[in-house]
């Protein structure tokens, strides 16, 4: 498959403010949000991308923009409301400081597997929802751009972790145990299967993630080169680097 580097939106008027935004109109980001998403725009502006896919919400338009912006060849943000934050339901707009007194919250933090928001979604639905799209997005990346195509998908918090989370195979009651900052990178190679018998292909390839909650370093590697067939390593894209690997 193309790999996908998961951007969370820059730093929010709402999160200085500690307010749980959710699916809350006009929340852009702040001072500060701008500097990192500039910051993050200049370390993908080596990486020739293939499509940069956002949350229809203002603060990761701002952001999907920004990276647009420094690419040589993207001219448009493409928009997927399959990428929105979680649909906090009746906790949307409350401060976090209040919403931590609510008997849901300690379900929210240790069982999410459990939590429905009044009114809104349950996390499992946030991650099937958004897990969908990324997966599905990226074998269309694929099959219109190669293997080797990088594209990004900029979205919230919450889903990128459960994103990040379904990658790992982790159970999602420990989902919230992955961070994800600000603007922060994070990459996954979901790996092309092997084709069954009759030429079509196997799903449930096992992905590789390959960074988390990066927000600074060079990824120049990320850019296609060309191998020999000794090179390359593993022997196929889909198997595991057994070892560990050369690194990049």
């Amino acid at each position: 498959m193309a790999t996908v580097i998961l951007v969370r939106h820059g730093r929010s008027t709402a999160n200085t403010a500690g307010i749980l935004a959710g699916h809350t109109s006009d929340v852009h980001l702040d001072g500060l949000g701008r500097q990192q998403v500039a910051a993050t725009a200049d370390r993908l502006a080596t990486v020739p991308l293939t499509a940069v896919v956002s949350s229809p919400l203002e603060r990761c338009v701002e952001t999907a923009e920004e990276i647009v912006g420094k690419q040589k060849e993207l001219k448009d943000v493409l928009s997927d409301a399959s990428l929105t934050e979680c649909h906090y339901g009746l906790w949307q707009g409350k401060h976090l400081g209040e919403l931590a007194k609510e008997s849901l919250w300690k379900i929210v933090v240790n069982e999410p597997s459990r939590a429905r928001f009044p009114g809104g979604e349950s996390l499992p639905e946030m991650q099937q929802r958004i897990v969908r799209a990324i997966r599905g997005r990226d074998a269309q990346i694929e099959a219109e751009h190669g293997p080797g195509a990088v594209w990004v998908a900029v979205s919230h918090g919450d889903p990128i972790k459960s994103v990040i989370a379904d990658a790992y195979g982790m159970d999602f009651d420990n989902f919230q145990r992955v961070h994800v900052d600000p603007a922060s990178v994070s990459i996954i190679h979901y790996g092309s299967s092997d084709p069954d018998e009759d030429g079509h292909r196997i799903h449930g390839a096992k992905p590789r993630v390959i960074a988390v909650n990066t927000t600074g370093g060079d990824l120049d590697w990320m850019a296609p080169k060309s191998t020999t067939a000794e090179e390359s390593a593993p022997a196929r894209a889909s198997d595991p680097q057994v070892g560990g690997g050369a690194g990049h």
